[in-house]
């Protein structure tokens, strides 16, 4: 099975228009590596970029996002989403990483950027470690003009993984790891382990 292949948009100067873009998945599917490929193809065109993630995030630096690959981009760590509208410095591309961590303002703020003619493109977990929508991501993924689902391999069998199954017997809703408390799982192999968890 290939993965879709994004194609993208493209405007001249005299009718630029903002849209929202959104890249998902669950951990270890390359939704961060996706969002720098494309932002730094942005900068490489002469765009004027600014790029955002939740200041909650420390795992990699405490302000650049950083992929699994290690690739990485400065970014402003900020505590609400609405700093985006106060701090993209005339930007007119912005990048979100990490995106299920932030308020619910989020969707708005995407909007009235989107609105400004500024293309916005956000990165994040579409579901929670129990498999169900993850905070801002179904209302943003429902606005965004396009949406790519990308795909992690299942550690258990092999097949396309779409679900982060928790290791840990943590049960807050935000908790932040790597491969030693996370893994990616289809969708199969994820409900047997949470099976497995619940009975221990």
């Amino acid at each position: 099975m290939s993965e879709e292949i994004f194609i993208e948009p493209r405007y001249g100067i005299q009718q630029r228009k903002g849209w929202i873009e959104v890249v998902c998945g669950s951990m270890f599917s390359g939704k961060t590596e996706e969002l720098i490929r494309r932002l730094n193809r942005a900068r490489i065109a002469g765009q004027t970029v600014e790029i955002f993630k939740p200041a909650i995030d420390t795992r990699y630096d405490e302000t650049a996002v950083v992929s699994h690959n290690e690739n990485s981009i400065q970014s402003t760590p900020i505590q609400s989403s609405l700093n985006m509208l106060l701090m993209r410095n005339q930007a007119t591309v912005v990048g979100i990483d990490e995106a299920q961590f932030f308020d619910e303002e989020l969707v708005y703020v995407c909007e009235t950027l989107a609105d400004q003619g500024v293309r916005v493109i956000a990165a994040g977990l579409d579901m929670d470690y129990l498999g169900k929508p993850f905070g801002p991501m179904p209302k943003l993924m429902a606005v965004a003009e396009y949406v790519t689902k990308v795909h992690a391999i299942c550690m258990v069998c092999g097949d396309l993984a779409t679900h982060s199954f928790r290791k840990a017997t943590e049960n807050s809703l935000i908790m932040l790891g790597e491969k030693d408390t996370y893994e990616a799982r289809c969708r199969h192999c994820f409900q047997d382990g949470m099976k497995h968890m619940l009975n221990k």
